[in-house]
């Protein structure tokens, strides 16, 4: 498994509030995570940390080659048991009142994982020139396009857009959507926050993760240059996972 992740802050907001890792644990398993925090001055980003650092804290204690049951679950609870940090810190600090992020992260053992996540912040499978979502946003935009009282195209220039109806650590509880992935040789799995899907098109990502001549940073980046591109209204992260067989793991990081 080859990945990497960036992560910018764009040419507005004056603080990154976005965090982010991918690693490969000791036990086997690889994890993919990005938050997308929310709150204002020091508190969105402190809510994104502590959500990565929780499930990371988490997992990495797991044991190896559980069940791709056992590692949903795990999951599961490492974003749940996250929320209760989250919600306990914003309770007892009023500079932390409200805080709240996005989560959005996988969890691999081999070609088969679990992605989970709460909220707007997004998991993308790329196979043979084919981008698939495999998320669906948490927000108000999305609820009014499922009942049809707006178009997708309206959702995308909808002046609540940014509204979500499920966050981690706003709430004493929350509820976790989980998907079960299969990964192929050559899948690449997309995970990003909405500074990067507000404003780069499907097809923009699409073609970008279909070139082969660069290389998997490369591509991370240039996904990233398109979001400025088109504004960079917002803090930009973009992790992806490339499944190679019989590939050694490459981890790598720019934060500009």
């Amino acid at each position: 498994m080859k990945m990497v992740y960036v992560s910018d802050v764009g040419r507005v907001r004056p603080v990154n509030e976005d965090s982010a890792r991918v690693s490969r644990l000791e036990q086997g398993y690889t994890l993919g995570i990005v938050a997308d925090g929310m709150g204002g001055h020091q508190a969105g980003d402190t809510a994104s940390q502590l959500a990565v650092e929780t499930i990371i804290q988490d997992i990495d204690s797991l044991a190896p080659g559980l069940s791709l049951q056992a590692c949903a679950e795990a999951l599961k609870n490492a974003i749940l048991h996250a929320n209760e940090v989250i919600f306990r810190k914003a309770s007892e600090h009023d500079e932390y009142h409200n805080m709240g992020t996005t989560v959005v992260a996988v969890l691999l053992s081999g070609q088969e994982g679990v992605v989970g996540h709460i909220g707007d912040s997004r998991a993308y499978q790329y196979r043979q020139e084919d981008l698939t979502l495999l998320t669906e946003d948490h927000s108000l935009v999305n609820e009014l396009v499922k009942s049809k009282q707006i178009s997708e195209e309206e959702a995308s220039v909808h002046p609540r857009r940014n509204v979500l109806t499920r966050a981690l650590g706003t709430d004493s509880k929350v509820e976790v959507d989980l998907d079960h992935i299969i990964l192929e040789s050559g899948d690449i799995l997309l995970l990003c926050s909405d500074g990067l899907s507000n404003y780069v098109s499907t097809e923009q990502m699409t073609l970008t993760l279909g070139l082969n001549d660069l290389s998997l940073e490369d591509r991370a980046n240039r996904l990233l240059q398109l979001a400025l591109d088109a504004g960079g209204d917002d803090n930009i992260t973009v992790a992806l996972l490339e499944h190679q067989e019989a590939a050694g793991s490459s981890i790598k990081e720019w934060n500009s």
